[in-house]
């Protein structure tokens, strides 16, 4: 069990009162109840399965057999599954149930937990008025014959616009067009709420190789299971810990492609097909990249009747009663309206009143607007440092995919179990490239980069990817060879690939995502064949006639393009201006394109795209291969350290990395949480080095896994620190190892505190 929250004080009074209040519903009603927290029931009892196991078989809710059962159940599957078939053998009889609930609700003394808390805190002051809230939210209000028709055709549009989930670009499998079924294809993700609101704003760019820091899959399982909230989708407004108010305001971030936009879509179709939230009589569902071509000011009626036209003649009606209306608005990132919250801010009181969009949204979260009724925003993390911290009753982070989740995917994607398995296998087998897949986005880029390996249908097979740069070489040469529409010669082909990296090139100095038909024809793109290979048409409804702009498949496809360009026609004015701003930054913008920028000096890693496009600049890698030395002199703190030694990795340059730090080099990244992705990285350098006088990883969080990374190399160190980590027994039997090593160095070890 992983660390956990510090119980409270549980008396027998206590169990006493709050099976008083489980004795006041039917047993209809209790099983009602017990489905209506059933995802946060599971959740909490797989974290404890043990010991709600022990307290059922104390207060003879279940035999001792029936607990060996579920003991065996937990060993030989996982404590998942013995928590579903606990819970379904005991909710149908009521005894039993309330059994079920004052033994969780006993757990408290251990594990005081918000999924837990919010549980028994809703029944416990509730009672009946809890029930109600259920019917309310299963079936809906009562509403008038002409309302009630008005209601349907709107859950119709709106379940025609949402049925249908695209994936994160504008291809797919080659049997499928681009859009899938959402309940085929859409997996689950994982949101927590209890994300302190001002550390959200972390760089989005960290998260490509080293997943966020955060999201990192042991991690996230450590927070969740201490002080993270749980939440599910049909949860967003409900009990928020540990206020117990409900919620109205909620905002969900997450990085670029992590699952926003899916998830702000199927929370639409989900209630337009009655699945949850009925208690809403209408949802108005807006994204803020249409909201832009809007112009400079509109009124909220005017935005409703324009996207939603079968509503006019029902909307002032509609509107009275704000308590029963929901409002999304998705992706406040891509806004260009100023969203100001602060007291000396411009609000609108009135639908009609005609205002900027960032005004009436504001007005809405302020109440200035249609008080009473319900918002859902939801944004990348570094829009939210400017946001007003209590304005939001939950705020939620999308953590994306861990193990299970990004095994889903990879068989929804390649439909056959056995080529998804071995596809998933290299992928772990990587650990780089698998970090990368707790991302939908890089998921989906993963999956269809490695068809030609998997899939004899799906394209000439080449080498497998192991770098970040690999991966995006060979994704984009399937996509080129295999989803271009008469690709041209090879000539003419690289011509096309320059302008698409100048077009992405400009984006990235500019921090422009969307591209209008004016740029599209600035940088000549707009007739080329790979225009919509790589970007995806964004079509903006709210105006008449629509609107089109233009944005790569991905952040990270953009950032590629712009290393790309350089090596397909280098220029020294632009390759110096972009280095200079390389040097300039301070937040880590340009650490994606300089990780793409290395990888692509590696002449094998370029090889399937020389084979399309011709050979690459000689000029280009000479330059890179410059800078990267003259870098190594200025790095300062262990982070840019490691920042480096991923350059170096994405190099796969044997030779640059010992230029670069030498003989018997020294390296300390003590108190820098490292994760097994940065264990595979910090092995390939030392790998790459042959001698090393010292390795401080004191406090480093390496755990076994990371050391069973860097073990094969540890060997070479003279001085090596393991200081205060969580190692274990297994750890103990590598360092044996290590030790027995025939050219071992190892003249000082240090493991003081490692369990």
């Amino acid at each position: 069990m992983a660390a956990s929250c510090r119980g409270v004080v549980i008396t027998e009074g206590d169990l006493q009162r709050f099976g008083e209040h489980l004795e006041a519903f039917a047993e209809s009603q209790l099983r009602r109840v017990t489905e209506y927290f059933h995802p946060d029931l599971i959740y909490v009892i797989e974290n404890y399965i043990a010991q709600v196991v022990q307290e059922l078989r104390s207060r003879k809710v279940i035999t001792p057999e029936q607990a060996q059962i579920y003991e065996k159940i937990e060993k030989r599957q996982d404590s998942t599954v013995a928590a579903e078939k606990l819970v379904a053998d005991l909710a149908s009889n009521k005894a039993l149930a309330i059994g079920l609930w004052k033994s969780v609700y006993a757990l408290r003394r251990h594990w005081s937990h918000p999924n837990l808390e919010v549980m028994v805190g809703e029944i416990a002051r509730k009672d009946q008025a809890l029930l109600k809230e259920i019917l309310l939210n299963e079936t809906g209000h009562n509403l008038a014959p002409e309302m009630k028709a008005c209601q349907v055709e709107h859950r119709r549009i709106l379940c025609e616009q949402t049925k249908l989930l695209k994936e994160t670009g504008p291809i797919t499998r080659p049997e499928h067009g681009q859009s899938f079924p959402i309940l085929n294809r859409y997996v689950d993700i994982k949101i927590v709420a209890g994300v302190d609101f001002r550390r959200q704003t972390f760089q989005e760019h960290e998260a490509l190789a080293a997943a966020a820091g955060e999201l990192y899959e042991y991690r996230v399982r450590r927070k969740m299971q201490g002080e993270l909230e749980r939440i599910t989708l049909d949860r967003l407004f409900r009990c928020c810990y540990p206020s117990g108010r409900t919620a109205h305001f909620v905002m969900v971030s997450g990085v670029a492609g992590v699952g926003k936009s899916t998830l702000a879509q199927k929370f639409v179709f989900d209630w337009a097909t009655g699945k949850h939230y009925q208690k809403f009589t209408f949802v108005f569902f807006f994204k803020f990249r249409d909201l832009n071509t809007v112009g400079g000011m509109t009124s909220l009626k005017s935005l409703i009747q324009e996207k939603y036209p079968s509503l006019p003649s029902k909307l002032d009606t509609i509107l009275q009663e704000p308590q029963k209306l929901l409002f999304i608005f998705d992706g406040l990132d891509e806004s260009n309206s100023n969203l100001d919250l602060g007291r000396n801010a411009e609000f609108c009181a009135q639908p009609e009143d005609v205002k900027p969009v960032g005004v009436i949204v504001a007005s809405l979260l302020k109440e200035r607007l249609l008080k009473g009724c319900s918002v859902l925003l939801t944004s990348r993390p570094s829009n939210l440092a400017r946001l007003e911290r209590g304005i939001f009753h939950r705020v939620a982070s999308i953590v994306g995919f861990l193990s299970q989740e990004r095994e889903k995917y990879f068989h929804n994607f390649f439909g056959e179990a056995e080529v998804a398995k071995e596809a998933l296998a290299h992928v772990r087998e990587s650990q780089v490239l698998y970090t990368l897949c707790y991302n939908p986005s890089y998921c989906w880029i993963t999956c269809t980069a490695l068809q030609p390996c998997f899939v004899p249908k799906a394209g000439q097979p080449h080498t497998l990817p192991k770098t970040v740069t690999q991966l995006f070489v060979s994704y984009t040469r399937h996509v080129m060879v295999n989803h271009t529409k008469e690709l041209p010669e090879c000539e003419r082909a690289r011509e096309m690939m320059i302008q698409l990296g100048r077009l992405a090139a400009y984006g990235l100095r500019h921090r422009t995502l969307l591209f209008d038909q004016a740029l599209l024809d600035k940088f000549n793109v707009a007739s080329s064949p790979l225009l919509k290979t790589f970007l995806v048409e964004n079509i903006q409804s709210a105006t008449s006639p629509p609107a089109v702009t233009y944005s790569f498949v991905h952040l990270t496809v953009q950032e590629f393009f712009a290393a790309l360009v350089h090596y397909l026609d280098f220029k020294e004015d632009s390759f110096g201006d972009i280095m200079a701003a390389v040097q300039n930054d301070q937040g880590g913008e340009y650490e994606i394109f300089l990780r793409f920028l290395s990888g692509l000096s590696h002449s094998s890693t370029r090889v399937p795209l020389e084979s399309i496009l011709g050979k690459f600049s000689p000029v280009t890698t000479r330059q890179v291969l410059d800078w990267i030395l003259r870098r190594e002199t200025d790095l300062d703190g262990k982070k840019r350290a490691l920042n480096f030694f991923n350059l170096l990795f994405e190099a796969h340059n044997k030779s640059l990395v010992c230029q670069a730090l030498g003989d018997d080099a020294s390296m300390d990244f003590s108190e820098l949480y490292l994760m097994p992705v940065d264990c595979v990285i910090l092995a390939y350098v030392l790998r790459c080095c042959g001698k090393i006088d010292l390795l401080n990883l004191d406090a480093c969080f390496i755990q076994n896994e990371g050391l069973q990374r860097l073990s094969p190399e540890l060997h070479i160190i003279r001085e090596l620190s393991l200081r205060k980590n969580e190692l274990s027994n297994q750890s103990a039997k590598e360092l044996v190892s290590i030790l027995k090593h025939t050219e071992c160095r190892l003249e000082s070890l240090r493991y003081v505190c490692c369990s």
